[in-house]
């Protein structure tokens, strides 16, 4: 019998370290010939802990929410007794979760343990490898990619195959190709999960890369914020030296190349390829213009291919299963599959892997479960910060790359972050638009001031101070700013406010000449009241961190509206629904 526990970052947050201490000692103190293993996240991150428990059959329960101290039952009644505790399991409604799901980047991940080369090799590891530099020219390699139909995963969607050529085509002493694992968006947890589920599938679709433009050398840039993806791509890279499948000679084909890492410190510009060029080579993160591209000269002015890690977690298999195969799924222009991370107000959040072509609503409702508390939906924010808000009457849109375009949004490099109707659209622009100035490298004046001017003016608006003009002029510089900046940072950067402005305007409206916020969010514009409703328990005025409310005991209580912060938490507190927001 084997035992596996969850443990990619949303599992450890879940206490899943505790869970395997609980299961080590209760299993060595029963004397039971148990194996205890280690997995990634299998995607489904709102019902970690995870332990699923494989019999000498093959067959497999899995547990969720499983804290240590429900581990004493599930060793009794299932480990010795053989008999799963059914309250524990997962249950069907959230197996569809995984079973509405076509999984390709993922299809490892939450079922090999990402620090066992031989897990990997198992599950067919290394066989595209092979395949690709002992019996296939570069060129066939590129072709096979083209037929696939692959595009770039981190958010333009530019045709991989495309970019690998043009490497190719480019004379250089060195060849250079890099993963771009900077992942920065707001809500977005994709890549970080791949590289902490299976580190090999990604070493080796630069490998399969790097022969196909000619690299020797690889470098993976991590942002230093996600230390287990970098500790356990640590640990693939050298059990894949000491295999034979990195270094030189790779396969006896008398192909070499290597991998590194750069962790770097986190600055959302460099998820723009240039910028992190020059990252790598010790600068500050700042893009440049362009041409020559990085293709032509990149990293040390040498050709350079920049993908991110969902792009080249498909290769091993599009190599393995034939580019026709990926090709089928999805739609004619945008093929394949794509991952979403799905946050924010939703029912199932996690990770969901999905052929493009479904529509928002298929992914939201039928594979997130729908929204919290089974409120209204309101929108869901694509591309986070470069990309826009989607509002209701669009849920029917099919998720490709063109159709969430026409939107005003993209898909970016996967992030979904849905929306209630509490969710405050011009709070919601001014919470990205405080991000991208706080990320923008300062280089050029037109994001450098222009994002921090529309700041301004958002905070006004969401204190309740707008004023006549202020939505004509967040236009004026948005468009400014989109036309002016040098990189996809600032000319993405106003997307959030056009696309609130485009589809959800009479908020602003609202904020502006009624000083109402209408999804009672914003706190300038809200305000607490203590209704007849109220028992005088006292349970408000003892939670309030002001003092702002008075009362005598089993008497109606009051609010001070000068002293009241508009917390909230009297609200929270009142267990008799007297107290109103409006």
């Amino acid at each position: 019998m084997k035992i596996v526990i969850g443990q990619g970052s949303c599992g450890i947050a879940s206490g899943a370290k505790k869970t395997e201490a609980a299961f080590r000692e209760q299993v060595k103190a029963a004397k039971l010939k148990a194996e205890i293993d280690t997995t990634g996240c299998v995607g489904t991150c709102y019902l970690e802990p995870i332990v699923d428990v494989y019999e000498d059959d093959g067959k497999m329960t899995r547990y969720v929410h499983v804290q240590p101290e429900k581990v004493g039952e599930i060793i009794e009644s299932h480990i010795k007794g053989g008999k799963p505790v059914e309250a524990l399991t997962i249950q069907p409604e959230d197996s569809k979760f995984i079973d509405k799901q076509k999984r390709v980047v993922l299809r490892h991940c939450g079922l090999i343990n990402p620090e066992i080369i031989e897990d990997y090799i198992n599950v067919g590891g290394y066989e595209a490898t092979k395949k690709g530099v002992t019996s296939m020219k570069p060129e066939e390699v590129i072709e096979e990619i083209k037929i696939s139909g692959l595009r770039g995963r981190g958010g333009a969607g530019f045709p991989t195959w495309f970019k690998w050529n043009a490497a190719k085509g480019n004379a250089g002493k060195n060849k250079y190709i890099v993963c771009n694992a900077d992942e920065g968006d707001p809500g977005a947890f994709m890549d970080r999960s791949v590289l902490e589920g299976d580190p090999h599938s990604v070493i080796e679709g630069m490998t399969i890369g790097g022969y196909a433009m000619g690299a020797t050398e690889g470098v993976i840039y991590c942002r230093a914020e996600y230390p287990l993806a970098i500790k356990r791509l640590e640990i693939a890279m050298e059990q894949a030296r000491e295999k034979g499948f990195l270094g030189k000679n790779i396969f006896g084909s008398g192909y070499d190349f290597d991998i590194r890492i750069k962790a770097g410190a986190g600055a959302f510009v460099c998820g723009e390829e240039t910028a992190l060029i020059a990252s790598l080579e010790g600068e500050r993160g700042m893009p440049r213009l362009k041409p020559p591209f990085p293709a032509a000269k990149g990293y040390w002015q040498q050709p350079t291919n920049i993908n991110n890690v969902e792009t080249f977690a498909n290769v091993a298999w599009i190599i393995n299963n034939g580019g026709a195969a990926f090709g089928a799924m999805g739609t004619e222009q945008s093929k394949g599959t794509k991952v979403f991370a799905l946050a924010g107000k939703i029912k199932k959040g996690g990770l969901a892997e999905v052929p493009m072509g479904l529509t928002l609503k298929d992914v939201i409702y039928g594979i997130g479960g729908g929204i919290k508390n089974d409120k209204k939906f309101k929108a869901v924010q694509m591309g986070g910060p470069s990309g826009g808000c989607i509002p209701a009457q669009l849920i029917d849109t099919p998720v490709t790359y063109e159709d969430i375009n026409k939107t005003g949004a993209i898909v970016g490099s996967g992030g979904m972050i849905v929306m209630d109707e509490d969710t405050c659209m011009v709070d919601m622009a001014r919470y990205f638009l405080d991000f991208t100035k706080k990320e923008s490298c300062g280089k050029c004046n037109y994001c450098r001031i222009g994002t921090k001017r529309m700041l301004e003016i958002l905070e006004r608006i969401t204190e309740g101070k707008g004023k006549d003009g202020d939505i004509e002029l967040l236009e004026e510089l948005a468009g400014k700013i989109k036309d002016g900046a040098m990189c996809g940072l600032g000319q993405t950067a106003p997307n959030p406010v056009l696309t609130t402005l485009k589809y959800f305007r009479n908020e602003y409206e609202d904020h502006i000449y009624n000083h109402k916020c209408t999804a009672k969010s914003c706190r300038a514009l809200i305000k607490f009241d203590i209704t007849d409703k109220c028992v005088g328990c006292t349970m408000c005025s003892r939670g309030c961190p002001v003092d702002a409310i008075q009362g005598e005991v089993k008497k109606k209580h009051v609010i001070d509206q000068e002293k009241c912060i508009r917390c909230g938490r009297c609200q929270e507190n009142c267990r008799f629904n007297a107290i109103t927001r409006e």
